[in-house]
């Protein structure tokens, strides 16, 4: 089996391709390197571009016409920048997507994964949700995922397209094996910038502790990224019957578990054996309480669960930011 993985050189697509190469699928990565490392991408046939060059998305098909499906990765997914930059965001997720989608549909690929988002949750709904809460997108990088989910059941209505929409919560954690993570050296997620904080000697900041959560703070499903690498590997073996009946399908990716922001510091102090000066502060803008899921539907559909645990995440994050300078120096001379 052969799949298309667009935004494969950043820190989720390029955990997929591995986890895929792992399986047996052979990966193709698509991305334009504005985020993604060109040194993620050098173990597979990698392509430089946007994914709306219609001329570049030829020339793949015509060197790889037996791509089996396509996995969805290629997105802005900053919340803050999307309050600032709404009309980019939008043309990137969901204008580009379409033009992305008539090639694809040109070529005959039936078979396509989307990488979606849990904040598109309703915040004033429930602190745990399935596939049938109700959404309320917060931010315009939360309504540009849930437009283009829109837009993907329709198309999966022509019976031309089956699409497997997979809403991630909280990805933290990095290749057990060490060869991709995440490549920001100042991530603006609130793991990465514990261990900027720990790395700095300097106190961490919770952004918003005014929630209605058990003590204040956000709440998250966090789960290890070779974890929700899995279940993309799971979906493709999986595809045919997965869209049967319905031709579109919503899963989540989550634990089940929720972590409070502070809870997550205390998790970062046992691995660290160092506790972890905490601060507070206001939300940012975009911010919304959060959730955990219901991990029903991913256990029935695709046999999968998370295996590996919050602190697993804490101390693989930990271990590649360690790796990450080697890393961006190799990729300065790309």
């Amino acid at each position: 089996m052969k799949v298309l993985i667009t935004g494969g050189a950043g820190y989720i697509g390029s955990t997929i391709a591995s986890c895929c190469q792992d399986a047996g699928i052979t990966p193709v990565i698509l991305d334009d390197f504005s985020t993604g490392l060109r040194v993620f991408g050098q173990r597979f046939d990698c392509y430089e571009g946007d994914i709306a060059d219609v001329t570049l998305l030829e020339r793949v098909f015509a060197d790889h016409p037996d791509i089996d499906a396509v996995i969805h990765c290629a997105a802005k997914i900053v919340v803050p920048e999307s309050v600032e930059q709404p009309l980019a965001y939008y043309d990137n997720n969901v204008g580009k997507a379409i033009t992305l989608l008539q090639v694809l549909e040109r070529f005959g690929v039936r078979r396509f994964v989307l990488s979606s988002t849990a904040s598109m949750y309703d915040p004033g709904s429930s602190t745990m949700v399935d596939e049938t809460s109700p959404v309320g997108p917060q931010s315009p990088y939360a309504a540009s995922k849930w437009l283009l989910e829109r837009v993907l059941a329709d198309e999966a209505a022509t019976g031309r397209m089956g699409v497997v929409a997979l809403r991630y919560f909280n990805p933290i954690g990095a290749d057990p094996q060490m060869r991709t993570g995440l490549q920001h050296p100042h991530p603006t997620h609130a793991l990465g910038k514990m261990i900027e904080a720990h790395d700095a000697g300097t106190p961490f900041t919770v952004t918003g502790v005014d929630w209605p959560t058990r003590d204040g703070s956000g709440l998250r499903d966090y789960i290890h990224v070779w974890d929700l690498a899995r279940a993309h590997v799971s979906v493709l073996q999986r595809f045919d019957d997965v869209v049967e009946a319905s031709g579109y399908e919503v899963i989540n990716l989550g634990t089940g578990q929720g972590t409070t922001v502070f809870e997550l510091a205390h998790a970062f102090g046992e691995a660290t054996a160092s506790p972890l000066e905490v601060r507070t502060g206001p939300a940012r803008p975009g911010d919304v309480v959060g959730c955990a899921s219901r991990t029903d539907k991913a256990r029935e559909v695709l046999g999968w669960s998370a295996e590996r645990s919050l602190v697993d995440g804490v101390r693989d994050s930990l271990a590649w930011s360690e790796k990450l300078p080697a890393v961006l120096a190799e990729e300065a001379t790309r």
